[in-house]
This record gives C-alpha cells, structure tokens and sequence, in this order.
C-alpha cells in the first residue's frame, strides 16, 4: 500500500557528536590495535603502549652503550629530565587530551542548533560545515602531509639546528669527526621523537579544523539574543573550550619546562633568561586555543548595536507611556501604584536594558584568558626552585600570607 499524507513520518536519525578526535588513519590503527574504541577507552592502555613504544627503547639502547647513568657523556639519559617530560608527561598528556575534547567539545557544537541560534533555513549550511570538519579529520593526505613535515621540517631543520643541546648527550656524542648518533640516538632522532612531534602537530591540525569549522559558521547569521544572560548573545557557551583544551595546554607547558630544565641544569643558564620566551610561549598557545572564537566578534558587535537601538527605542516609548499615566495623573481612578504590575514592568525593562549595556563582544573572557595562562604556565613552577631553595620559597610565601 503506498504511503498517504496521512502515514506520520519517523523521526530523522540523530547525529552523532561531532569530534575532532574520532577519525584519521592514525585512530583507526589504534582501533584494529584495540587501543581505543568509539569512546577512546582503554586510554591508560594507549598511554603506556605509546609512550613506552618511544621511551622504554632509549633506556635499554642507552644502558647498552654505557651512557644510562655515567659516560663520556655530559648528559646521561637517566638525567636528561626533557626527555623523560616529553614521554612520559608531555605525551600522556596530548594523548589523555582526546578524551577530554572529545567529551566537552562534541556537546558545545550541537548548541549552535539546540538553543535556536541556527535558523532552519540555515540548517543545510550548518551541517555542510559540520561535515567538511569531519572530513578533514579523517583525511589520510593530512596525516601523511604531516609526517612529511616532522621529519622534512621538525627533525632535520627544527630539532637539529634549534632544540638539542650544544653538549655531549646521550643520544647525539660529539667525536673528531664531528657529533653521530649512537643507536640509543637514532632511535631518539627517527622514531621516538618523530612520534611526540606527529602527535603534537596533529592536535594544531585539530585546531586548525576547529577554526575553519568556526569561521564558516560565523558566515551563518546567527540568531544572537542581546539581553541574554551570559552577556555574549547566547554564545556563552563557548567559554567550555577552555576546559576541553585544559590538557592539551598542560602539555605544552610541561615541553617547555622539560626543555628549560636541561639548559639551566647542564648549561648554566637561570629561569629569568628565558622569560621573553616563556611570554611568546603561553601567548602562542591561548592565541591558538581562544583565536577561533574571535570569528564571532563581528556578529556580536552587530547585535549589540542593533540590540542597543531596539531596546532603546521599546525603553523610550515605555517609559513615556509610564511617566503619562502615573506622573502625569493619567492613571484611573482608584488604581493603585504600589503593587502594580507596571512597577514590575518597569524593573524589568531596566534589568533588560542593563544586561544590554553589559553585553561583551568577544566570547573570550578574561576569566577563560587567566585559566588557560595559569594552566599553562603551571609545568614551570618547579622551575622556580632552581632560583632559591625550597626552604626560602616557602618563608617567602608564609610571610606573604601570615
């Protein structure tokens, strides 16, 4: 029997979550290895199986050619305090990262359309975004692009010229014909580092992702509320990617003190050489992280003064039709003003009108700002050890406080 109009229809399929993280070449070899699933579990599995894969290999090449602990060597592994950061701190943290972004981020798009700020017309566009982000997360091309950078660009110019250490290490050893790597060295040079740098370059490649998926929905005229009560329109929301990016900055923050560690232990430098660099660092990093969201400016300054002109016009003739009936003596007879639902009316308007005033055009706030600093400058405290002993930082702290 054909269908009639009368057939009610099934509800269309709800869309999965968009992730940045549930895609590529690289997440489907994890889940043939069942090292992660739809729900990125078993994460611990996929930490150690990870970071042992490049850590666990340079202590035992290490200990075979005699630089583990004492050597010709300036710097042996079991000291070289970047390199255990980078493995086994850094990159669990980029790896438990996923998780997080995958859980919080998914959520906060799927509101674009849940709270209205989607019209229905604009619908088709909406998910025409959504999906040209899902799949660029899954191209193989990009991945395979971006291990031709790590060892074009990361390994050969970036690392060689620019991050290792102007001394004797354990994995490059300086002789008379110049500095060769030992096997501990090349396992360091062409697979464990290539492997941090791969997984660190695809996460700016997430965020390049999100930032695309970003500016073609600010193309969208969105439906923004200038009274709203977040004081961004109804784009509050997106103060969330500063939790789901929490980890992912960690990380970054603990690379860059394993880094500065070797350089104040081995060569002599102090914390305050570097604080020019520290700044550019944490910068770039909530520049990365909180710069998508300023595709939204534009649209927020327009609905603030749009909302401005509005809510100044509805207060003006409201309040000239207030000031008419109970100032002027226009009110009825036996009314009451006490009580009276215009008295109500009244303070609402003025909260209305407050909370437009109030209205932000940026959903960068600086609360979010301080977080993300402080979450990345957090790896480098210990640092500050290496200024003062520990006994003296805290007199200086109790006497601050007491």
């Amino acid at each position: 029997m054909s269908p009639t109009s009368d057939t009610p229809s099934s509800p269309p399929a709800e869309q999965p979550d968009f992730s940045l993280v549930l895609g590529g070449p690289l997440y489907q070899f994890f889940r043939r290895s069942h090292l992660s699933d739809d729900s990125l579990r078993p994460l611990l599995r996929r930490i150690l199986s990870v970071s042992l894969f490049c850590w666990l290999p340079l202590l035992v090449l290490s200990a075979i050619e005699h630089h583990l602990v004492r050597g010709s060597t300036a710097i042996p592994f079991l000291l070289d305090i970047e390199a255990h950061v980078r493995f086994l701190v850094a990159m669990p943290l980029l790896i438990a990262a996923e998780v997080l972004v995958h859980q919080r981020l998914g959520k906060l798009v799927n509101l674009f359309v849940d709270r209205g700020l989607v019209s229905k017309d604009d619908l088709p566009r909406f998910e025409a975004a959504r999906q040209a982000a899902l799949r660029l997360r899954n191209s193989m091309v990009a991945e395979l692009m971006v291990i031709a950078i790590v060892y074009g660009l990361g390994i050969l110019v970036v690392w060689r010229k620019y991050l290792a250490l102007d001394a004797a290490t354990w994995h490059l050893v300086p002789t008379a014909a110049g500095s060769q790597l030992g096997l501990a060295g090349m396992w360091f040079a062409y697979v464990s580092l290539p492997v941090f740098q791969f997984l660190l370059l695809r996460w700016y490649f997430r965020l390049f992702i999100w930032a695309r998926f970003l500016w073609q929905v600010s193309r969208i005229r969105l439906k923004l509320v200038p009274t709203h009560p977040d004081r961004t329109g109804g784009l509050g929301f997106l103060s969330a990617t500063a939790p789901a990016f929490a980890l992912l900055v960690m990380g970054q923050g603990a690379l860059l003190a394993g880094q500065l560690s070797n350089r104040i232990l081995f060569l002599g430098a102090a914390l305050p050489d570097f604080k020019y660099e520290i700044l550019m660092y944490v910068v770039f990093v909530l520049v990365a992280v909180t710069g998508p969201l300023l595709v939204f400016v534009p649209q927020l300054v327009l609905a603030r003064r749009v909302g401005r002109a509005e809510y100044g016009n509805l207060a003006q003739r409201y309040m000239r039709e207030f000031d008419t009936k109970w100032v002027r003596g226009d009110a009825p007879a036996g009314e009451p003003l006490i009580g009276s639902p215009d008295i109500q009316s009244l303070a609402d308007m003025g909260n209305s009108y407050a909370v437009l005033q109030e209205m932000s055009i940026s959903p960068v706030s600086k609360g979010m700002v301080l977080q993300l600093a402080a979450i990345t400058f957090a790896p480098l405290l210990p640092l500050v050890l290496t200024m003062m002993p520990l006994e003296e930082l805290l007199k200086k702290l109790f006497g601050i406080l007491i």
